[in-house]
């Protein structure tokens, strides 16, 4: 099985920034998409970004400006820098990735544990 590891989270001010990692380990063949999430109380889960294993991301429209996200592959692991966080920021961020085990096997979807981000004003 895959699992993912976050870190990175905290406590910070608006206008600050944070950086969050997430590792992937276990037997994994390959990892096609590795991206982040959020989830605030009371509301759905959301994409803030995502990466392929090519090089493309893709971006929420609410980050674009001030996350970037970047992967080292030979690491499967996977970064988001959020700059100028705001107080709406405020979420539990998880970490993603979309994946094979083996060559032939199905491409399943993991999940990380989750990592608190709260932006105060």
């Amino acid at each position: 099985q895959v699992q993912l590891v976050e870190s990175g989270g905290g406590l910070v001010q608006a206008g600050e920034s944070l950086r969050l990692s997430c590792a992937a380990s276990g037997s994994i063949f390959s990892i096609n998409v590795m991206g982040w999430y959020r989830q605030a109380p009371g509301k759905q889960r959301e994409l803030v970004a995502a990466a392929t294993s090519g090089g493309s991301t893709n971006y929420a429209d609410f980050v674009k400006g001030r996350f970037t996200i970047s992967r080292d592959n030979a690491k499967n692991t996977v970064f988001l820098q959020m700059n100028s966080l705001k107080p709406e920021d405020t979420s539990v961020y998880y970490c993603n990735a979309v994946g094979r085990l083996t060559a032939w096997g199905t491409v399943n979807t993991y999940w990380g544990q989750g990592t608190q981000v709260t932006v105060s004003s």
